[in-house]
């Protein structure tokens, strides 16, 4: 009886060891198809710019901008605000104040690769720097300041967006002019693997699954308002944009399955940060919590902190009027 039962464990332990390495290529690798492209999937306010990029023939950058203003203009020392959204999010995430931004400076938000509308690179469209790393949304970033002619700007992240912000202006401050941040991902406490782990192709296979789960069902788009009962239909359309667009799972993807082994390290370089610092946190956040953000106001030498009472974790969405009066009020206080 023994002897029958360890052959049945034997063989249960044998099952599990191949489902592990077996299993992941179950998910299918086939890109989303019959879709449109880019361009085709553009709504009247999108606009569109190319950006060169090492290793590729070339980028296009979805980006947003108030209707009525124009772009460039003449003075290259004007304020300029640049937007940028978190993960999963697009530049949609900003219109309920683009137009606050705009009464103020030169406003543009834009969709990082590879999410919204802009490029959706696969492993054959490049040589060279992975475009989804962090260093190449850096480089992205100021690639799309050149193309827009904006030689300095204000950059206004939420959560991931709030990290690339920081990266930003510690790799370049002299272009950098201010930092509005918004519950910004910098104390995160997220698994990273070994890069020989992540790397492997059942791991890929996995951060495929999990990449077209995020973005299909829109669970953070949820999880990011105190009361997501305020989320209209037509907001629910513009954060899935992208899943009009041939092969975004795929895109989505290579960026998931390289942040895997891609910590996040911003964290212990905050005293350098030395511009003036706006960080805002809703005070219902289940993302990125209070005391977090608080955190981060302390560690900067030049922040004011800032709390929304009942919004969560995108207040520019949920609470725009008062994003919009925080904002203004810090800006006309000489935050700049």
């Amino acid at each position: 009886m023994l002897r029958i039962l360890l052959k049945v464990l034997a063989g249960l332990v044998v099952l599990v060891v191949l489902a592990i390495v077996a299993g992941p290529f179950l998910i299918s690798a086939k890109p989303s198809d019959g879709l449109a492209s880019n361009a085709e999937a553009a709504s009247a306010e999108s606009r569109f710019v190319g950006i060169p990029f090492a290793g590729t023939a070339g980028l296009a950058v979805h980006y947003l901008k108030p209707p009525s203003q124009a772009l460039p203009e003449a003075s290259p020392d004007a304020t300029a605000f640049l937007l940028l959204h978190g993960f999963t999010f697009n530049a949609w995430t900003w219109q309920p104040v683009l137009d606050a931004f705009a009464a103020r400076g030169r406003t543009v938000a834009y969709d990082q690769l590879p999410y919204g509308l802009s490029a959706k690179p696969m492993r054959a469209d490049w040589e060279g720097p992975n475009p989804y790393s962090k260093d190449a949304a850096i480089t992205q970033l100021f690639a799309v300041m050149d193309a827009l002619g904006l030689e300095r700007a204000v950059l206004v992240g939420n959560s991931s967006g709030g990290t690339l912000a920081l990266e930003a202006a510690l790799a370049h401050p002299e272009r950098v002019s201010a930092l509005i941040l918004v519950a910004p991902w910098v104390y995160a406490t997220r698994p990273t693997l070994p890069e020989w782990l992540a790397s492997l192709p059942q791991m890929r296979r996995l951060s495929l699954l999990i990449a077209r789960k995020l973005g299909e069902n829109g669970a953070l788009l949820d999880l990011s308002y105190a009361d997501a009962s305020g989320i209209s239909q037509e907001r629910r359309a513009q954060f899935k944009v992208h899943t009009r667009v041939a092969g975004w799972d795929l895109a989505w993807g290579e960026l998931l399955a390289l942040s895997l082994s891609a910590p996040v390290t911003v964290s212990a370089h905050l005293a350098q940060v030395t511009m003036p610092v706006l960080l805002i946190s809703g005070d219902m956040d289940r993302l990125v919590p209070i005391e977090d953000s608080r955190r981060v106001a302390e560690a900067l030498p030049n922040a004011t902190f800032a709390v929304i009472e009942g919004c969560g974790h995108v207040p520019q969405e949920e609470c725009p009027d008062a994003f919009e009066t925080v904002v203004s009020e810090w800006l006309d206080a000489g935050g700049l």
